[in-house]
């Protein structure tokens, strides 16, 4: 298979890159887009730290081809913030000491997101399940479970907000 293009919506802006036939998503990623968020961790898809979003669903972009995503919407952690402000995750994460080294970070985020996209409101358990691809040697998980259980209330609360107005 040769060298060709791939076009991709990332974090909502339209990119076009070249990719070899070993390239993956998380190589394009950072070494073409300049998004390092997702971090290069086992490269055998068993430690989730290279987690992002593909058409809404978490993946491992350290086994995803490149080439086989053209056309696809991806999501980083690069792309939750607006502005300078947080997402609901990223925020909870920071105020629940759900963070220490910070490797892991960006992939319990995404797949947080995807968690909270399908369900805003979760059990521990169901996180439990959501983050069971992502490993993190440094905090332990319960902070990291209290941090996204807070984001999801914190969603609902300001979806109520909104639906009162």
């Amino acid at each position: 298979m040769p060298v060709r293009i791939v076009n991709l919506k990332v974090n909502g802006v339209d990119q076009a890159f070249m990719a070899k036939p070993e390239t993956t998503l998380l190589l394009a990623l950072r070494e073409q887009l300049g998004l390092t968020g997702a971090k290069r961790g086992c490269a055998q898809g068993a430690c989730g730290s290279c987690t992002v979003l593909l058409d809404g669903a978490p993946v491992v972009s350290c086994l995803v081809p490149a080439a086989t995503v053209d056309g696809s919407a991806v999501a980083t952690v690069e792309g939750l913030a607006d502005g300078q402000e947080l997402s609901d995750v990223q925020q909870a994460f920071i105020d629940g000491f759900a963070t220490q080294c910070g490797f892991c970070t960006p992939g319990m985020i995404m797949s947080a997101e995807a968690l909270l996209a399908r369900n805003p409101d979760p059990t521990a358990d169901e996180v439990n399940e959501a983050i069971s691809g992502n490993v993190c040697r440094c905090t332990g998980y319960a902070p990291i479970v209290s941090a996204i259980l807070d984001a999801a209330r914190r969603r609902r609360d300001r979806a109520g907000q909104e639906a009162t107005r």
